[in-house]
C-alpha cells in the first residue's frame, strides 16, 4: 500500500534564517570526488536550533534531560494539527477537541510564511497549554515559529511550564499545506552526547 508522506520540515541551507545571533548553516564539500578519487564528502557548521528542531529540557535547565536521554517515543507519535490561524495568545480555550489516541498536538499558527527570513513576532502560547497536556496525555508539543516563546523573553515561562509537567518541544515546523486532523508523526532527534537541541526531519504520515 502506498503511503502518504508530508515532509513538515524546513531546508537546510545557507538561506534558512537562524535565530538572531546565533550561529548560521554552512554546508560545503571539504573533500571532492575529484579530490580523493572515489567521493564527495561534505562538512557542515550550525546550531543545533536551526530550522525544524527539538528542544530538550538541558536547553533551559542545567539539570534537565540531554538529547541522548529523550524518550524516543514521544518523536514516533500519532499527532493532531490544529489551527490557530490569526491568534495572538494561544491557550487551552483555543484547543480543539483531542481526537482518541492522540499523544502530539501540532500548533498550525501561520505566522511564518516567509521562511527566508526570520519572523518579526509570532504568537504567545500560554504556559497553561502544558497542564493540559498532562491531563490529557499529550506528550509533545509542535509548533510552525521558531520557539514556544517569544523572542525577547528570558524567563521562557512556557519552556518551563512544559519541563514542570514532563512535556515536549517540536519547534520550526511547516504546516502551510497541511489539514487538520490526525496523523502519524516522526521527528527522530540526532544523537547526540550531552546536547541540549537537534535538528530533525519531522513527517507526517497515514
Amino acid at each position: 500500500m502506498d503511503r502518504e508522506i508530508i515532509d513538515i520540515s524546513m531546508e537546510l541551507a545557507e538561506a534558512t534564517p537562524e535565530w538572531p545571533g546565533d550561529t548560521p548553516f554552512e554546508y560545503r564539500l571539504a573533500v571532492t570526488k575529484k579530490q580523493s578519487g572515489s567521493v564527495n564528502i561534505g562538512e557542515m557548521k550550525s546550531s543545533t536550533h536551526m530550522g525544524t528542531h527539538i528542544d530538550a529540557p538541558f536547553h533551559y535547565d542545567d539539570d534537565g534531560l540531554t538529547v541522548g536521554e529523550l524518550p524516543l517515543d514521544v518523536y514516533l507519535t500519532k499527532a493532531q494539527v490544529m489551527d490557530v490561524a490569526g491568534l495572538e495568545t494561544v491557550g487551552q480555550p483555543d484547543l480543539k477537541k483531542l481526537l482518541p489516541g492522540v499523544q502530539a498536538v501540532l500548533l498550525k499558527t501561520n505566522s511564518w510564511r516567509d521562511r527566508s527570513r526570520f519572523p518579526d513576532s509570532w504568537p504567545v502560547f500560554d504556559p497553561s497549554i502544558a497542564e493540559w497536556m498532562a491531563e490529557n496525555d499529550v506528550r509533545l508539543l509542535g509548533v510552525d515559529v521558531p520557539s514556544v516563546d517569544p523572542e525577547t523573553s528570558k524567563e521562557l515561562p512556557m519552556h518551563h511550564a512544559m519541563n514542570r509537567f514532563a512535556r515536549f518541544i517540536l519547534e520550526g515546523i511547516v504546516l502551510d499545506e497541511v489539514p487538520e486532523g490526525t496523523y502519524q508523526l516522526a521527528a527522530l532527534p540526532l544523537k547526540i552526547k550531552g546536547a541540549e537541541g537537534s535538528p530533525v526531519r519531522a513527517v507526517l504520515y497515514r
